[in-house]
């Protein structure tokens, strides 16, 4: 008899363990806002530990670029160029995220 893993087995992923891997949008509308651009500034900054890759359309068109990063399911919206050097030393060397950049419809603002 074969022992078939049940569904909730995959709930079950380490997030420190996983791959890092930066999703940059780049479908049509993010393209026009600048997609191609801020993923050639994440390629030219090289993290270690983290796979960079261009992405088909992540539906939240309108407010790109977009950018997800996995396995963490964070997501940051209207990306620029020159904001991928703080994304990076603040999201992944400093492991905080960037408030400013976060996407509201996922990552509501809290009111203090």
């Amino acid at each position: 008899m074969t022992n078939i893993t049940q569904p909730s087995d995959f709930l079950k992923i380490d997030q420190d363990s996983s791959p890092k891997c930066v999703r940059v949008c780049q479908n049509r509308t993010c393209k026009k806002q600048g997609a191609v651009k801020v993923l050639a500034a994440f390629t030219a900054l090289p993290i270690p530990g983290v796979t960079v890759t261009a992405s088909s359309c992540l539906g939240q068109c309108g407010n790109g670029p977009m950018v997800l990063i996995l396995p963490d399911m964070v997501w940051y919206s209207g990306v620029q160029p020159d904001e991928v050097s703080l994304l990076i030393e603040n999201h992944f060397l400093g492991g905080q995220r960037v408030k400013q950049m976060l996407y509201y419809r996922f990552h509501p603002q809290k009111e203090s």
